[in-house]
């Protein structure tokens, strides 16, 4: 009678040791790519886990069930050595450029986000025309002052164009490393820097960190308000067979959860109340289903949409 149960046991004992390691190595794995940005990603400190970058990442995690994840953070540059070697690799937020397109696939718009502006110190406003915006080709092509912005980043492509027509410009001052917007304040607020260029959030976030907010502006780029290109990023992954599969999976998955207010409000806690405003009217005529399935060209019909209110609410503190 022993013998005769114990065999089927050993058996089905046999079969599912078998079964379980077949299972586990069918399961793909991705690993998130992220970078020092508060408050795309906050690391440390109370708001730990809490940037806009964070959600998102953690809502397609939540929801790509069927692989491994893994979270590494490293600089930009490191981040596209990685794209390039074709490695199982993604990242949330980037801008959609020809250049990217060459080793990424991107998703459908996973981010809206007010496009890059100019920050100013208060007391010098009058010295960039004393308005709530700015022409960067003017501002750069007079070569009067000193603007500091990140190596290796995009600042959309209206605002990219503009700067790669100077590069080399010993009047732009670029920064490496991870805590790029904090170096860039400082010397801002040393008189090294006349402006520097990044996303309002970021900018909000860390002049509230060093305690600056009041005195500084942010200045509206009239050039990224001729359509809603330097508005909209996505999610990249390594250009092959693997990248494209996963790309297609994060699409059907932000077309759901783009529409829940867990994933509109990543970004609108770190906007003041005049840009929230703008801000959800903007997501919902833009970005939801309905809107453009890729960052529009520079020029297109939509040129000024949501510049007017902008301009209103730019000419304040920080």
């Amino acid at each position: 009678m022993l013998s005769r149960f114990h065999l089927p046991v050993r058996i089905l004992l046999a079969l599912v040791l078998f079964v379980l390691p077949a299972r586990a190595a069918d399961r793909d794995s991705v690993t998130w790519m992220e970078a020092a940005f508060p408050p795309f990603f906050i690391q440390s400190g109370p708001f730990s886990g809490l940037g806009y970058g964070d959600v998102v990442s953690a809502i397609l995690r939540e929801r790509l069930t069927g692989y491994d994840h893994q979270q590494i953070t490293t600089n930009i540059t490191r981040h596209f050595y990685k794209f390039r070697q074709g490695e199982k690799v993604c990242s949330v937020g980037l801008y959609r450029t020809p250049e990217r397109e060459a080793f990424m696939h991107f998703s459908i718009p996973s981010f809206l986000t007010l496009p890059a502006v100019l920050i100013v110190r208060k007391e010098r406003h009058a010295e960039f025309g004393g308005r709530a915006s700015v022409r960067l080709a003017a501002v750069l092509a007079q070569q009067r002052w000193t603007i500091g912005l990140a190596r290796d980043r995009s600042y959309g492509p209206a605002t990219d164009r503009i700067l790669q027509r100077h590069a080399g410009d010993r009047h732009l001052l670029t920064s490496p490393g991870q805590e790029l917007s904090r170096n860039l304040f400082r010397m801002l607020m040393l008189d090294r820097l006349d402006g520097l260029i990044g996303l309002p959030e970021e900018n909000l976030y860390q002049a509230e960190q060093l305690g600056i907010r009041d005195q500084l502006m942010t200045l509206t780029i009239d050039e990224n308000q001729q359509g809603y290109d330097g508005w909209l990023s996505s999610v990249g992954c390594s250009k092959n067979e693997w990248g494209r599969r996963i790309i297609a999976e994060i699409d059907r998955i932000l077309l759901t959860e783009r529409a829940t207010e867990r994933y509109r409000r990543a970004y609108e806690r770190w906007l003041d109340p005049n840009s929230i405003r703008v801000y959800r009217r903007v997501y919902r005529e833009v970005f939801l289903p309905g809107g453009p399935a890729a960052p529009r060209p520079a020029g297109a019909t939509t040129a000024g949409t949501g510049k007017k209110e902008l301009d209103r609410a730019a000419k304040r503190p920080l």
